[in-house]
């Protein structure tokens, strides 16, 4: 049996992967991110992002998620919602060289 060979995508964000309609709301669900973000911590494979649920609903997190996942399918995306109404957290990671893409990205 021939042995499978995995593509993976380049790290470069393609936007065109999205209607203009998604592109909008992608739009406004990362101003909304920005806008909502408490504290940022590294980890092995990218970083972990502290949210307000105050300024961002647990359901807009995950939309943030579905549509960024379009535009940059080279992430991984995990969402953490603590018990008793704990903190929200999102993060974003991938293999290697995910990180270094997230660095240069958001500045850090």
């Amino acid at each position: 049996m021939a042995e499978e060979t995995k593509v993976e995508s380049p790290f470069a964000c393609d936007m065109n992967s999205m209607s203009a309609a998604e592109r909008e709301r992608h739009g406004v669900l990362v101003r909304k991110m920005l806008g909502a973000g408490l504290e940022r911590r590294e980890v092995d494979s990218g970083y972990a992002f502290r949210l307000d649920g105050n300024r961002i609903a647990l359901a807009e997190a995950a939309e943030w998620v579905s549509l960024e996942s379009k535009c940059c399918p080279f992430f991984d995306f995990r969402i953490d919602l603590a018990r008793e109404g704990g903190p929200i957290w999102l993060t974003v990671a991938g293999r290697p060289g995910a990180k270094e893409f997230i660095r240069a990205e958001f500045g850090f």
